[in-house]
């Protein structure tokens, strides 16, 4: 059995037990989060596709941790000018445990 929700902007494909990191949410680690936009839903040979959203699905997980990525480096450099910047960037995100398709 597997779902497609919907997160942050931007969709995952979840299956009970599968740990994901989805954009950063206001939870506190231990604290169960229900995802309510699920677009499928599959169950060995029954597929249920919404319009956009399934009305009475939702899955159910836990908050693992709250942490942030791993450091991305922008450069950007003008050869004529010889102008350059460094920029650093990191993703916040939160890893939850996929606990329940309901």
């Amino acid at each position: 059995m597997f779902a497609i929700i919907e997160t942050g902007g931007k969709q995952y494909r979840v299956s009970e037990g599968d740990k994901l990191k989805i954009e950063k949410l206001e939870k506190v680690v231990g604290d169960t989060v229900a995802f309510d936009k699920v677009l499928l839903k599959h169950d060995g040979d029954k597929t249920e596709v919404g319009q956009p959203f399934l009305s009475k699905v939702s899955v159910e997980a836990k908050v693992l941790d709250q942490a942030r990525a791993k450091k991305v480096i922008v450069f950007k450099y003008h050869s004529k000018t010889r102008e350059k910047k460094k920029k650093g960037h990191r993703q916040t995100f939160t890893e939850v445990l996929i606990s329940k398709i309901n």
